[in-house]
């Protein structure tokens, strides 16, 4: 199943240390969630597994990331991500970062993706796929900006590294849409109301 996501977000941050941010892996993983740094290689590479818990059952995701384009001028750097499910399912992502400098200081970070899954998880479906992602990227944008947004001195914040949830977040996610549904039947928000 491929899939194509786009996010964006803002950190109060200046852009240089936004951008060593993102090409420092061992900082990257410590905001996503369910993730694990098992080696940085040298060719800007490295090894690392994702924990993905579906109910009652837990799978994990090996693989290897490769930076395949990094403009430091530009502050945009393009990725490959290949991992293998223990089940024998597998994804394939091509990911894009650009980082922006906004007026007031802060910069912009604008992800694009495109992602090739098989195994298990496709079955929950496409749309639930896009709406897990978005959730999941909101827990990374949030754990971003409070690792970045942090007082100088102060001791960085580390996430755990306990699996991704996708109950939970499949539950969001259906939330959000029976509320867009909603707004779009009556055609304004519920809170107007």
């Amino acid at each position: 199943m491929a899939i194509e996501l786009k996010e964006r977000f803002s950190v109060a941050a200046p852009i240089d240390a936004v951008w060593r941010f993102v090409m420092d892996p061992k900082q990257v993983v410590t905001c996503m969630p369910g993730a694990m740094l098992d080696e940085v290689l040298e060719d800007r590479a490295f090894l690392g597994s994702v924990q993905v818990k579906l109910g009652a059952v837990t799978t994990r995701y090996k693989g290897r990331v490769q930076f395949t384009d990094v403009d430091e001028q530009a502050h945009a750097v393009q990725m490959v991500a290949e991992g293998r499910e223990t089940g024998g399912g597998t994804a394939k992502a091509v990911v894009s970062s650009r980082l922006s400098p906004l007026p007031d200081g802060q910069t912009e970070i604008v992800a694009e993706a495109k992602v090739d899954l098989t195994g298990r998880i496709v079955q929950v479906g496409r749309g639930m796929i896009q709406g897990v992602s978005h959730q999941l990227f909101q827990q990374f944008a949030a754990s971003t900006k409070q690792h970045l947004e942090r007082p100088p001195g102060s001791a960085p914040v580390a996430a755990p590294s306990t699996p991704i949830r996708i109950v939970p977040l499949v539950l969001r996610t259906v939330w959000f849409a029976i509320i867009a549904f909603f707004r779009r039947l009556f055609g304004r928000p519920l809170s107007e109301r």
